[in-house]
């Protein structure tokens, strides 16, 4: 009875309560709450234990899935994601210029339990390190940026090979949805190893710490504002040349679902009804909402990480340089693309990221428990890129009728948010 009753219980209540708890215990027994840290190490050894295998078989997953038999789908498709890729690249920028101009960390210095190598290495030599000479060694060792690289490749040869290629395939995408199941039992321990890893930071440091969540959660909101003001909104004006006011008129019913639920497959229904009403063709809407609503994710993949990295990078004392800033970069774009699809995604992109840098995996605990607050913006910010693509793809490809876009269509929104 009382596991059912605890079953019920949304989940991102659950961090809340651990996060809670781990607070309480870490102000009461101070130093000796260090003791319950093993069961944040244990949530962060299950994270890792994950990127490697999840990372390879997404990513062929989803270029695979960019195949098509008709030119025009082969066309839209490459239009798409690459539409993705560069609103997705720009995110990242974003989120490191706004993370970067903001002090998150302060005078806070945590101990990372792990110090990472400092021996920085030139540009060609980052490009030269992308390729992996042996792919099990990278696989292996979790080069992250590596694994990424020979994933797309290989997923580019089997679309290039065909149909002889199509039981590999098969065994891959098989592989990524045991992936995405077991990414789904390992972050039932979120609760459990946010309690751990907050009592730890709280006894060791004390309740000052978490004062610099506040400007985590700032840095967040600035930067989606930015990307759908400016990124977004440039391509709308100077690409589909359409009113900007139109478009978040009738984007707004979708941005609020978002907002409220957090989920972009929940707000799926209502996205595609607005972007038809938007003029966006049913064929097309039918093809890219869902596909943007698993690989575009420029909140989750693109600011979110970048600034995430450099709030842990600050409360370490982790200086972070070009090359870091390359590799956020490079690593939440192409990351962005290839395991969006995952329940918990946002955070299995950071652990990408910072496994790619060498930044503490610890610093998730201490940002983990506002996760909720933070996806509110991050999940709006997703259904809003994937409307924009829809219309300017749309448009590009006579997908798109502008006539309907300026129609008045208040009451169809109204039944849309029913």
């Amino acid at each position: 009875m009382i596991w059912q009753t605890i079953n019920k219980i949304p989940f991102w209540q659950k961090v809340v309560t651990g996060f809670v708890l781990g607070v309480l215990v870490g102000v009461i027994f101070g130093q000796q709450a260090t003791v319950v840290k093993p069961l944040g190490d244990l949530f962060i050894y299950a994270i890792k234990m994950l990127v490697a295998p999840l990372v390879f078989c997404a990513i062929v997953t989803s270029v695979t899935a960019m195949s098509g038999d008709g030119v025009n789908l082969k066309r839209l498709s490459v239009k798409t994601l690459g539409m993705f890729m560069l609103t997705g690249f720009l995110a990242s920028l974003i989120g490191l210029a706004v993370g970067s101009a903001i002090d998150m960390g302060g005078n806070m210095q945590l101990a990372a339990t792990e110090v990472r190598d400092r021996n920085i290495p030139g540009f060609a030599q980052v490009l030269l390190d992308m390729i992996p000479v042996n792919p099990f060694a990278s696989l292996a060792n979790g080069n992250v940026l590596q694994i990424i690289v020979f994933a797309a490749l290989v997923g580019i040869a089997i679309n290039s090979v065909g149909e002889k290629a199509e039981p590999l395939k098969k065994v891959i995408n098989a592989g990524a949805e045991v992936m995405f199941q077991l990414t789904r039992i390992v972050l039932k321990l979120t609760p459990i190893g946010v309690f751990g890893l907050m009592a730890c930071v709280v006894g060791e440091y004390g309740i000052e710490s978490l004062k610099h969540l506040a400007w985590f959660i700032l840095a967040i909101y600035i930067g989606v504002i930015i990307h759908v003001l400016f990124v977004y909104g440039g391509m709308l004006k100077f690409v589909a040349k359409v009113n900007l006011g139109q478009f978040f008129r009738k984007a707004m019913p979708a941005q609020i679902v978002a907002f409220t639920t957090s989920s972009s497959y929940g707000t799926l229904p209502v996205t595609t009804r607005c972007a038809q009403d938007m003029g966006v063709s049913e064929r097309y809407s039918a093809f890219v909402l869902p596909l943007g609503a698993t690989m575009n994710m420029d909140g989750c993949g693109g600011i979110y990480p970048a600034i995430a990295s450099i709030f842990i990078a600050q409360i370490y004392g982790i200086p972070l340089d070009l090359t870091d800033y390359v590799m956020i970069a490079l690593t939440a774009t192409v990351a962005s693309v290839g395991t969006a699809g995952v329940p918990g995604s946002a955070m299995v992109m950071l652990t990408v990221t910072l496994s790619a840098i060498g930044l503490p995996l610890e610093g998730i605990g201490f940002i983990a428990a506002i996760d909720r607050v933070i996806d509110m913006a991050r999940t709006c910010t997703n259904i809003t890129g994937d409307m924009m693509t829809a219309v300017v793809v749309g448009k590009s490809e006579g997908e798109f009728d502008e006539q309907q876009f300026y129609a008045d269509t208040s009451e169809t929104q109204s039944n849309a948010t029913a």
